[in-house]
Order: C-alpha cells, then sequence, then structure tokens
C-alpha cells in the first residue's frame, strides 16, 4: 500500500475541527479533480458516498463508506469499489500557548490515504482508446500527494476563516 499522509496546526480546538471535518459533502469545493459528492446517510458510521472525480479525459465516481468514528479524534473510511484504498482524518490536541504569547487551542489535523495502485480494477474505468490503466496510475500518483496538500490547506483556511501561510508535515511511503 501506498501512503499519502499530511499534517499542520490549526488554533481551533479539537471538538470543533471534528465537526467540521464531518461535513464531507464540501470537500468538492477543496480538490481541483472532485466534481461532486453525493451523501447516504447522516454522516455517521456506514454512511456512504459518492465521489465524482475528473481528470484530463478521464471521468471516475469512487464510492466510499465511513467505517469507524472516534469523536473527536478520528473519521476512517474506505473505497468499496474497484480500487484497494481507505483513509482517515485525525485530530490531535497539542495544547495552548502560554499566557502572554499565543493562547489559542491548538490542534494537529493529519490527512491520511493508503492505496494499492496494483488494485485497480480497469473495468471501472473507462479509458480513452489506446491509453492504459499503467500510463494514468502513474500519472495520477503525484496527483494523489498534491491533492492532500491543497485539501488541507483549505481546511485550514475555512477553519479559521482566513487565509494564512500553512506549514505542512508530508510523508509519503
Amino acid at each position: 500500500m501506498r501512503r499519502v499522509e499530511v499534517s499542520t496546526v490549526v488554533y481551533l480546538p479539537p471538538a470543533e475541527v471534528y465537526e467540521f471535518l464531518l461535513g464531507f459533502r464540501e470537500y468538492a469545493e477543496y480538490s481541483e479533480y472532485l466534481r461532486s459528492v453525493r451523501q447516504f446517510g447522516d454522516g455517521g458510521t456506514g454512511t456512504e458516498y459518492e465521489l465524482e472525480f475528473a481528470w484530463w479525459k478521464l471521468t471516475y465516481t469512487a464510492h466510499s463508506e465511513v467505517i469507524e468514528l472516534d469523536p473527536p479524534e478520528r473519521i476512517e473510511w474506505r473505497l468499496t469499489e474497484d480500487i484497494d484504498a481507505a483513509g482517515r482524518w485525525l485530530v490531535e490536541p497539542i495544547g495552548e500557548g502560554t499566557p502572554g504569547e499565543d493562547a489559542d487551542p491548538k490542534t494537529e489535523v493529519t490527512l491520511v490515504v493508503e492505496y494499492a495502485s496494483e488494485s485497480v480494477d480497469d473495468g471501472g474505468i473507462d479509458l480513452p482508446l489506446f491509453v492504459s490503466l499503467e500510463w494514468v496510475i502513474e500519472k495520477i500518483k503525484p496527483k494523489i500527494e498534491s491533492e492532500a496538500e491543497r485539501i488541507v490547506r483549505r481546511v485550514v483556511a475555512d477553519l479559521e476563516g482566513e487565509t494564512r501561510d500553512v506549514e505542512l508535515r508530508i510523508a509519503t511511503g
């Protein structure tokens, strides 16, 4: 499994960050390639989503399911068709600043995405003539990392109400 992990600090309490992240339908606004999100359920465990992606000449609808919630620390999901992939949001309090300096609450937010590119079922993806699935996979791998970065930056801006320079910690493997 390949892994992309993007972390940063948000200056809000963990419970507020967690509730915001549960609003999954809004993610379409954060991604360059995610066109729409349809939700089936109340957002809790067992809720399913259809995520319509478009890139280059390809469109693909991913089907995901929320598999576990651990408020206010973790939201886990997995894809249910075509690709072996899963992910999670991790929300961890990192304390408050000292009086006179930065007394705002601080929360570390981490987006983790794990996927097995070799698991892609080419029957679920409508490829243009003369385009191989292997070529598509190699082109998409770096986009997964850049999309994770973009999503985390936009989440921080929406949570805090303004855009700022966000220090990201990125790990891939």
